[in-house]
């Protein structure tokens, strides 16, 4: 029974240890999308409808021997400028992989598609703003908390472990699963 409690934590251990991976965004939603779109402002409409995190990443779809993907500033977005580009992506399917939080500006390196409107920003959240929960220990007992006055939320400590929302019910139902099985439930 003592090897079944062992192995229970460090499961348990295990899950809440693990790296969450970013995820992968199409973008408008649509292979083959990154083309001169119907409406000037289209691709900034679908990102301003999107929570980009750091890690998730951008997939970019594109025939590569017509278009390509130019990373740029924000100066060189405004202006379409393709002449000094950060980065340049000429594969046909490119993931860019988001490993900042902040603003990042794409647009087409093909003459006159940017200034039609194939460019892109998107904001890039910090892990402060990105739906994250911290784990604190336990609450008081509800005949304690009765007595006291409403006090604001503690401040997380120093290398609290930050859970994200969405990596709450996989890890949850791991745990329900292991008390059935490991018969602690």
């Amino acid at each position: 029974m003592a090897s079944r409690k062992i192995s229970f934590f460090i499961l348990l251990a295990l899950l809440f240890s693990s790296s969450s991976e970013g995820r992968d965004f199409l973008v408008d939603g649509q292979q083959n999308s990154w083309k001169i779109p119907s409406t000037p402002d289209q691709f900034n409409q679908w990102a301003s409808k999107t929570r980009f995190r750091i890690g998730d990443s951008l997939v970019m779809e594109y025939d590569p021997k017509s278009d390509s993907v130019l990373e740029v500033t924000q100066a060189d977005y405004k202006n379409c400028n393709k002449t000094n580009p950060i980065k340049s992506f000429h594969d046909g399917k490119t993931k860019i992989v988001l490993n900042r939080s902040g603003p990042l500006y794409f647009i087409s390196g093909t003459n006159d598609h940017c200034e039609k409107g194939q460019k892109l920003e998107v904001q890039v959240l910090s892990a402060k703003h990105s739906g994250q929960v911290v784990a604190h220990s336990p609450a008081m007992a509800p005949s304690t908390i009765k007595h006291l006055a409403p006090a604001p939320a503690p401040a997380p400590a120093s290398g609290t472990y930050r859970l994200k929302i969405e990596e709450l019910s996989a890890p949850l139902a791991l745990i329900m699963a292991s008390f059935v099985g490991f018969g602690l439930f």
